[in-house]
């Protein structure tokens, strides 16, 4: 794994696009902070970049570099979260400003998967997450559902569980305000 990580961590600082696996499915990444990486996975998507994407971390300590505050509600969710949970945030900052939604906000989940909380520990900067399918198209749960398309779009294609035959899902997604909202965007 050490050495796909090192792999997978030089493309990202050259500005590439991956393909990896996540804590949930598949999905095309890059350096949630640079602008034209974005750009380059939206383009591949043929997704509107007014649909944002979500980005991964992998500790609650890097929260802060990508929100300007964290709302109280949201450490109690993250504490019980029994599943992959994608949080979207108000005052989002430090991330490419084609990530980041109209509102301001960002979806951003910290990871549990060994290898993902090792790539962003590796890479020090969050990495965007969005599934590996063209927009509108079913959302692949294994690597062989992955269109060629969107894998010879890519820059590399982490080795790591392509073989895994466990299908996965999404995880929950909830929208948090400053002041304790929650609204459930997908359970």
């Amino acid at each position: 794994m050490n050495e796909e990580i090192n792999k997978v961590v030089k493309v990202l600082q050259e500005g590439g696009i991956i393909l990896y696996p996540t804590d949930t499915i598949w999905g095309i990444g890059c350096d949630a902070t640079n602008r034209e990486s974005v750009k380059r996975i939206y383009d591949l998507k043929k997704r509107v970049d007014s649909k944002a994407m979500i980005v991964l971390i992998d500790t609650e300590q890097r929260l802060g570099q990508c929100i300007s505050e964290v709302p109280e509600i949201a450490w109690q969710l993250l504490q019980v979260a029994d599943k992959p949970l994608t949080i979207i945030y108000p005052g989002a900052k430090n991330l490419a400003d084609n990530l980041i939604a109209e509102n301001g906000s960002i979806g951003i989940r910290i990871v549990q998967d060994e290898f993902c909380r090792n790539l962003i520990h590796r890479f020090k900067k969050p990495i965007v997450s969005t599934s590996a399918n063209i927009s509108g198209e079913k959302s692949p749960s294994i690597f062989t559902d992955i269109s060629n398309k969107i894998i010879r779009g890519v820059d590399y294609v982490v080795r790591w569980r392509q073989n895994n035959t466990d299908t996965a899902k999404p995880s929950s997604i909830l929208e948090l305000g400053l002041h304790g909202e929650i609204k459930i965007i997908r359970s």
